[in-house]
């Protein structure tokens, strides 16, 4: 069974690293304690995951870091778990496609390996990572990522300011000029939510809700507690009661 866990941010405005969603990785994880950091989002490997480290050693899990392995295939195909950190998408995405472990994580996450993703590791659990706000610093090979959720995934949403004078264009704007383009639909989370997967069930979790984008759709608000597969299963263009 897939079992998925998306974290929008990993620092919530008043708390420490990851002290928002540590209640929920805990229920996740289970008796799991061994876990396998993928860094690469940031260029300091060495400090982020020891922050990581520090982290999930309070929380009773023990961390190895893939970067500091010998053999990145291998640390993925012996992992319990693994955890994809935040920074910028591209370089994360780069590296997993650089050091080969982008199609055995699929894998393993399909085979039932559980998957936590913050940020950045969050954005490249969907299809693609064409819905980032990050800068392309570096150039990956392709956009293509994960794949392990049926849609793009938007961390940080943050709604249009009515109050702005900033003129530029808003996340949802930038949303909407996605699914001009492509099909697939983008869930904007705020900060504070999540998304658990547990087989074919996908719910919102956290603080916060999120804003469901799909073509032909009007946005829906949804709430924590409240399922999201239903939205991506849809095929036509009714819109859902």
């Amino acid at each position: 069974m897939k079992r998925v866990l998306l974290i929008s941010n990993s620092t919530l405005y008043g708390s420490g690293y990851l002290d928002h969603a540590e209640s929920e990785i805990q229920d996740f994880l289970g008796a799991k304690k061994q876990v396998l950091f993928v860094p690469y989002a940031l260029y300091d490997r060495d400090a982020y995951s020891a922050t990581a480290k520090d982290r999930f050693e309070r929380m009773g899990h023990e961390l190895t870091s893939i970067h500091q392995s010998s053999d990145p295939v291998q640390a993925v195909q012996k992992a319990d778990v693994v955890f994809i950190g935040g920074g910028n998408t591209f370089r994360l995405l780069k590296a997993l496609y650089d050091f080969g472990v982008l199609d055995l994580i699929r894998q393993r996450v399909n085979g039932g390996m559980p998957y936590v993703g913050s940020s950045a590791g969050s954005n490249v659990a969907g299809p693609t990572i064409k819905t980032t706000k990050d800068m392309p610093i570096v150039q990956p090979p392709s956009f293509d990522a994960l794949g392990l959720v049926p849609f793009q995934i938007s961390p940080h949403y943050q709604d249009p300011d009515p109050n702005s004078t900033h003129m530029g264009e808003t996340q949802e704007e930038r949303i909407l000029q996605f699914l001009e383009e492509n099909d697939t639909p983008v869930a904007g989370l705020r900060e504070g939510a999540m998304v658990r997967v547990e087989g074919p069930m996908m719910m919102l979790k956290g603080s916060s809700g999120a804003r469901i984008f799909r073509k032909g759709f009007e946005p829906v608000e949804i709430i924590p507690g409240q399922r999201l597969d239903h939205f991506f299963a849809v095929q036509s263009t009714e819109a859902i009661a």
